[in-house]
Order: structure tokens, then C-alpha cells, then sequence
């Protein structure tokens, strides 16, 4: 073996090295925030343009949130390192458990099975519109 087969060597394991450092740094999770109103109809109108969004509500840990588009209730969630937008019917929204301060909505969809929001009470009492519509 000869001095140019250990450079090649070299060389080529400090190529493979690189390139693992950057799929590894490529995968780092970049957290995202808490939602507030503002992030929370941005995703919404993000995800469904076509709907407009009667009220908002947000999860106290900002988690998730909660919005009414006419007969369709709007969820977002937290998944993984994102969100996740499902459109249900309101009657399903409002039906959906309570306790402890949070509530679970079942969106019945295997990346997103269960939406669960922490909101300080449920169903709403300040919006001022027809619940069960």
C-alpha cells in the first residue's frame, strides 16, 4: 500500500463524516412556538382559504386552538414538531369531552388521531352566536 491510497482513504472518510454531520444537523427538530390569535388564523388561513373564521380560540398553553368557520369547527394541534389543521362538524366540537381543563376532540384520522386543547372552559360562553349551528 502506498501514500496515495491512505490520502484517498482519508480523504474519503472525511467526505462520508461531512455528510453525515449535515443529515444530522439537516434532522435537528426546530421547536415552534406557542400559538397565539395572531399564529393561530395565519394557520388557518394557511389551510383552509376558502373559510372564514367566525372565533378563535386558543389553548392556555398555546398547543393548539379551536376555531368556528360557519357549521365546521377548525382544530389545530401540535404534532410532533408542527401542527396539524383538521376540519370536523361544530355539533362534534361542542359534543367533544371536557375534564380537568382540557378538551379532546376525536378528528378520527391516523396521523392525528386526538386533538386534546387546554382552554380555561368549554363549551364557549362569549360567543355571542348560535353553539349548536
Amino acid at each position: 500500500m502506498d501514500d496515495a491510497f491512505f490520502v484517498q482513504l482519508a480523504l474519503s472518510a472525511a467526505a462520508v463524516g461531512a455528510l453525515v454531520a449535515v443529515a444530522a444537523w439537516a434532522k435537528i427538530a426546530r421547536p415552534v412556538g406557542p400559538l397565539d390569535e395572531h399564529k393561530a388564523r395565519a394557520l388557518l388561513a394557511e389551510e383552509f382559504p376558502t373559510r372564514t373564521v367566525d372565533a378563535v380560540w386558543v389553548a392556555s398553553d398555546g398547543a393548539g386552538a379551536l376555531a368556528k368557520s360557519g357549521g365546521l369547527a377548525l382544530v389545530i394541534c401540535r404534532v410532533g414538531d408542527g401542527f396539524a389543521a383538521r376540519q370536523i362538524p361544530w355539533p362534534q366540537a361542542v359534543s367533544a369531552t371536557f375534564r380537568n381543563g382540557r378538551l379532546s376532540i376525536d378528528l378520527s384520522d391516523i396521523a392525528a388521531p386526538r386533538a386534546v386543547i387546554a382552554l380555561p372552559a368549554w363549551p364557549p360562553r362569549s360567543f355571542d352566536g348560535d353553539l349548536a349551528a
